[in-house]
């Protein structure tokens, strides 16, 4: 199953594309940490992760960075962050930290602190075309129809199918990954105050 995403490593920087490289697909649960990396995410600094863009607002360059811990199952370091930044981008990845580490009724609470979205609108219309086209979906066929996203269904989802292989659990990373690249690229635009955000 293909994730049906234009995201682009490149749009985001040379340092963010070398992060980013190889693909990885996030686990439900946390991960273990990609070591090989951790120096180098612990050097940057929304000044080096946005060059040559001007910081146009922190706590969104923060929010990228966040997400970038948490791309390489760094958990602690992810929360540090996002619970630092008081918006709802914040405590958006706040939420999936929580949801991922398992503590789901945590991400919950933070994702109550969301409230909605702009990622929501994208998100749901790309989730609910890979839901239809996996097939054999037990706990996650709701989303072969909605209209609206729900976060606190889909931390539902992920809980019930956490430990069950198959066709939910996959769909469930992959819907991961594609929330992960939507709330990057939102955080990214907001950072430098590029076009589209």
């Amino acid at each position: 199953m293909s994730t049906p995403s234009d995201f682009n490593p490149h749009a985001y920087g040379q340092l963010a594309a070398e992060l980013l490289a190889p693909d990885r697909l996030p686990e439900l649960g946390p991960g273990t940490p990609n070591r090989a990396v951790r120096d180098r995410l612990a050097a940057l600094t929304p000044a080096s992760l946005l060059g040559p863009h001007n910081v146009a607002d922190a706590d969104m360059a923060r929010a990228c960075i966040s997400g970038l811990w948490l791309y390489h199952d760094f958990l602690d370091e992810s929360h540090t962050l996002s619970q630092s930044i008081g918006s709802t981008t914040g405590s958006y990845w706040h939420g999936i930290m929580h949801r991922r580490e398992p503590d789901f009724e945590n991400a919950k609470y933070w994702f109550r602190r969301v409230g909605s979205h702009p990622v929501f609108e994208p998100l749901v219309v790309r989730a609910r075309g890979m839901a239809a086209a996996a097939g054999g979906l037990r706990y996650a066929a709701w989303m072969t129809s909605v209209e609206r996203w729900d976060p606190f269904a889909f931390v539902d989802t992920c809980r019930d199918c956490f430990d069950v292989p198959g066709p939910d659990h996959e769909l469930c990373r992959r819907i991961s990954l594609l929330e992960w690249q939507l709330l990057f690229d939102f955080s990214y635009r907001k950072a430098t105050a590029r076009s589209g955000s």
